[in-house]
């Protein structure tokens, strides 16, 4: 892992080209659960091909950006979840309808028995990255009780234990992760937020054992939901934060910059480092390096400099192309400037 100070990284996702997804069917409705397949406009059997090339046009731009902790960018997914979640034993084939918090009904994974991680999901992408790429690289994970959130339950009476059992799939990838090169592994955690009281009881517990035994630096990533799907302000704090500070995890990341964020939660996560969200998402146009440094030093009036490491708000994904690269040169360039005065 490098050393220097304020190292920059990003969240998880980049672009998937036009060639690869139908973009607009994409960004026409929520963020998937369940599979979504007509999603791809490479049919079988090409598509692992093409999604391998455009997994290295995403991890050469990261590359050329000059972002120091890449992913793969995770092309390979339909959304940031679904794709681990819906490979557990337990689900059912097909999905049910479930109600969510917006009111909206959406196909959910179905769980009918216990949740077991049958076979290894994302190690041939963790495998592929570390292939082709020397820099440090992260792989990332729907975090146990986010996925715990978005399936519909016919199994477990206790929704703890169904938690638990998530973790408990999520620590052996993660350990097949590990050993397949990742350098780092961040387990995204958004639903934290929608249900506070819940993850009070559960969710430490659940992360602490989802990341048990794991010898690289691990991350718990939240965030107030990707910018193009979500609508309005969104909120200056999060419900749920300060806990983390007692996970086992060594990074918290947090959404900063479009919902302007209260600078002053970094004082409750001490000692851990934090991945703060200096691009503003929302905003069509890309950030300079001037502005990028300006949010910086706002934040370091707030945490130490071995601690900060400045990253985008979220996922890349709905961003076009040269939007999100012209926003990782402006993170990689504004966080070097910073770096130089320290």
């Amino acid at each position: 892992m490098t050393e220097k100070l304020l190292p920059t990284t990003v969240v998880g996702s980049y672009p998937q080209p036009d060639w690869l997804v139908d973009r607009d069917l994409l960004k026409s409705g929520p963020v998937p659960r369940a599979r979504m397949t007509a999603l791809w406009r490479v049919p079988e059997p090409y598509l692992e091909e093409a999604q391998d090339d455009a997994t290295i046009v995403a991890i050469r731009d990261m590359e050329r950006a000059g972002i120091d902790v890449i992913t793969d960018g995770e092309i390979r997914r339909e959304s940031y979840s679904n794709r681990f979640a819906t490979a557990l034993d337990g689900m059912a084939p097909e999905p049910a309808l479930v109600m969510d918090p917006s009111g909206r009904e959406r196909p959910y994974p179905l769980v009918v028995g216990p949740i077991r991680r049958g076979h290894a999901v994302e190690v041939r992408d963790m495998e592929f990255l570390r292939a082709n790429t020397d820099k440090p690289s992260k792989m990332t994970l729907p975090g146990p009780f986010t996925i715990s959130k978005q399936m519909k339950n016919e199994f477990y009476s206790d929704e703890d234990e169904a938690v638990m059992d998530i973790a408990a799939a999520l620590n052996e990838e993660v350990r097949d992760l590990v050993a397949a090169g990742a350098d780092v592994i961040q387990l995204d955690e958004p639903w934290l937020r929608f249900d506070p009281a819940a993850a009070e009881r559960i969710a430490v517990k659940a992360i602490d054992r989802a990341l048990d035994g794991v010898s690289v630096t691990t991350v718990i990533h939240l965030c107030f939901g990707y910018a193009a799907l979500v609508k309005g302000e969104k909120p200056a704090g999060y419900a749920f934060l300060p806990q983390l500070a007692d996970s086992v995890a060594d990074q918290i990341s947090i959404e900063s910059a479009q919902p302007d964020l209260d600078l002053g939660v970094l004082a409750d996560l001490a000692p851990k480092k934090v991945i703060l969200g200096v691009i503003n998402l929302a905003d069509p146009a890309a950030e300079t390096a001037d502005d990028v440094a300006r949010r910086i030093r706002k934040a370091l009036g707030f945490i130490e400099p071995v601690r900060l490491i400045p990253g985008p708000d979220c996922g890349m994904k709905y961003l076009p192309r040269e939007t999100a690269f012209a926003k990782l040169r402006a993170l990689a360039d504004g966080a070097s400037q910073v770096r130089r005065t320290l």
